[in-house]
């Protein structure tokens, strides 16, 4: 059993089908949420899974990812789930984001994911999968989370992330790039 270190439901659905076959297993209601404070993509992926794995003491895998805007200098960055505040919905990030691009002409950005496996008493490993892209000025399609809905992938066919099924999506995915390299990682360790 290897624990996840998120309740989102959006991101458990998401690991889980990009991990097929493993037992994997919501971050418990008893634990807290652990603090998003560092001042990386890693070190928060790191943070959170460290501390699953310990309160459990079952390996535990977690990711940090976020959207990275050129226009603003990396932003929202580490920040993508609160850019809005501290209890912001997802549709209020993305229109806080949206509100900060009008009349901004470079919509170039990437979506960033660190995965981390970590394991009690034997430590951890990093994983990270990115995606270039640009945004839109406008929300298109009704699928995905977050800010897929005006985020269009370059090796793409020109669909936001929200107008593509989870499989489509998954082809371009930050997550699934991240989650892929370390899926390998754990199918070499049962070779070995």
């Amino acid at each position: 059993m290897i624990f996840l270190a998120t309740s989102n439901t959006h991101k458990v659905e998401e690991i889980t089908r990009l991990l097929p076959g493993l037992e994997l297993v919501a971050r418990p209601s008893w634990l807290p949420e652990v603090v998003e404070d560092g001042g990386s993509f890693e070190e928060n992926s790191i943070k959170k899974a460290r501390a699953i794995a310990l309160a459990t003491g079952s390996p535990a895998i977690s990711d940090d990812s976020g959207l990275v805007v050129d226009a603003l200098d990396g932003a929202p960055g580490v920040h993508s789930a609160r850019y809005a505040g501290e209890n912001a919905t997802d549709e209020e990030n993305l229109w806080k984001l949206l509100s900060e691009l009008v009349g901004v002409s470079d919509r170039s950005a990437r979506f960033v994911c660190v995965a981390t496996y970590f394991m009690p008493n034997e430590g951890f490993v990093t994983f990270k999968g990115e995606v270039e892209g640009r945004l839109l000025d406008h929300v298109a399609g009704h699928g995905g989370f977050g800010y897929d809905p005006i985020f269009v992938p370059d090796e793409g066919d020109g669909r936001s992330f929200a107008e593509m099924s989870m499989d489509e999506k998954a082809r371009y995915s930050h997550r699934s790039r991240a989650f892929m390299d370390l899926r390998n990682y754990l199918d070499s360790l049962h070779q070995a």
